[in-house]
């Protein structure tokens, strides 16, 4: 007895995420992890509020057309952070802590090195870019000064995104939420003191940005050299191709969403600015409306992305521990949680449209009555858009990367893209607004699809 009891002593303790009730999980991890992602998207939504009030409708169409380099940033922090956390938790779940520790290390390399790639090319095609995206002439100076200074930003921006999912890979959800408010808090203080009492327009709301950025980064970095599960070498930092590879594979779902709703976005814009010219609207007002809609539906998504990055620990883990009953019900309740916030949002966006779009500073009643429109229409299902990521991030964590490539690129490039380029084309600029909701409808239908086969495979293996 006393042996026995010995032995039981020296067992080492299992990991919390393969014998924690999912639901406890689901929401320690989760919590986190949108009120992060909500922080992420407030950043240029604090910048389009303030922007809005002291410049007014051409620069929130600046901010509009500089948006889809804030997405770049977010795909590449989510190709090496998702990646790296669901390598991570996999190996810790087959008890490889050698491998785990050089997936952590090569995260954080990878991290800094793409990101100062993104600054130096934007710098050098900063005008270019700026007119692809959509800029007006009207728009363009606007676009290039706030630009120019962001970009400065990025490595960090990479850095603080992609390091927070690492984070809380490593069960430290609050710590990565912590990082996030802290940057946010600096931004939003500095906003209102660089616009309105320096005078300094556009530039005042960059430089505030990056400024919170640097103070996020910082954080994650001194987080990143005290980790809980491995310690982190210096040698686990020299890039491995065979780990950035394996890195790129699990994270490039969640990347390539991203880089297909930065495509849609520059293909949007350019068919507001050129539909928008022949209609009673003229060119910016649809290009600064559909900017604030953008930001408004992706603080929204912040919970919906939050979920499923709160899901991703917990998924790979059992799964990499052949636990299939708790991948199932964690799926299962992420997918609910997420579907009811869509509800939410979907009525606020139906019943209080005028009232969102009136928060972003005031404009003529064409600006208003588009905004209007757009909002009931362009969202009209969005109560379905939980399935979608929610599910592609899980086959992104079980280690099945294709489908969750396919399930990413359903919404964006499958369907909306095509939309984009013919709707308008037969109903003019009303034609963008229906665009949407057919997607999303579709989308969803096809991750129900996929995800009942795998569900019903890991049912019959448990």
């Amino acid at each position: 007895m006393n042996t026995s009891s010995a032995s039981s002593n020296q067992r080492p303790m299992e990991n919390p995420l393969g014998v924690e009730p999912v639901g406890n999980l689901l929401r320690r991890f989760a919590v986190p992890s949108i009120i992060a992602m909500l922080v992420s998207s407030l950043y240029n939504m604090v910048d389009q509020l303030f922007i809005g009030h002291s410049i007014g409708i051409l620069g929130n169409a600046a901010t509009n057309v500089a948006f889809p380099l804030t997405m770049t940033c977010t795909s590449i922090a989510l190709l090496c952070g998702i990646g790296g956390a669901a390598n991570f938790n996999l190996s810790l779940g087959r008890k490889e802590t050698e491998n785990a520790r050089g997936y952590v290390g090569n995260t954080l390399s990878m991290l800094v090195i793409l990101g100062v790639i993104l600054c130096v090319t934007v710098q050098i095609f900063l005008r270019p870019m700026m007119l692809l995206f959509g800029a007006t002439p009207d728009v363009i100076d606007y676009a290039c000064t706030y630009t120019r200074i962001t970009s400065l930003g990025f490595p960090f921006l990479i850095l603080t995104t992609g390091g927070s999912n690492m984070i809380r890979a490593d069960g430290s959800p609050r710590y990565s939420m912590m990082c996030n408010l802290a940057g946010a808090a600096v931004n939003t203080i500095l906003d209102p003191l660089f616009i309105f009492v320096f005078q300094m327009g556009m530039a005042g709301a960059a430089l505030a940005t990056i400024l919170g950025q640097i103070v996020s980064a910082g954080m994650v970095i001194f987080y990143l050299t005290r980790f809980k599960s491995v310690t982190l070498r210096f040698l686990d930092l020299k890039p491995s191709l065979k780990r950035w590879l394996q890195i790129a594979s699990l994270g490039a779902t969640p990347c390539f969403n991203q880089l297909a709703m930065m495509v849609v976005q520059i293909v949007m814009n350019n068919t507001l600015t050129h539909y928008g010219a022949s209609s009673m609207y003229g060119s910016d007002i649809p290009l600064a409306c559909a900017g604030i809609i953008s930001k408004v539906n992706m603080l929204f998504f912040s919970f919906v992305i939050g979920i499923s990055q709160g899901l991703q620990p917990i998924v790979s883990f059992n799964y990499g521990a052949r636990k299939y009953p708790r991948v199932r019900e964690a799926y299962l309740k992420a997918v609910a949680a997420a579907t009811v916030i869509c509800v939410i949002a979907f009525c606020c966006f139906q019943i209080f449209p005028r009232q969102i779009i009136s928060i972003f500073g005031s404009g003529s009643e064409e600006y208003l009555h588009f905004a209007e429109r757009y909002f009931r229409i362009y969202l009209f299902c969005s109560f379905l858009n939980g399935f979608q990521p929610v599910t592609s991030n899980f086959f992104t964590s079980i280690g099945k990367p294709k489908k969750g490539i396919f399930l990413s690129l359903t919404r964006q490039i499958l369907f909306l893209l095509p939309l984009l380029l013919i709707f308008p084309y037969l109903f003019g600029i009303d034609g963008v607004m229906y665009t949407a909701p057919i997607a999303d409808f579709a989308a969803a239908c096809f991750s129900i699809v996929l995800v009942r086969k795998e569900l019903s495979a890991m049912k019959r293996l448990s």
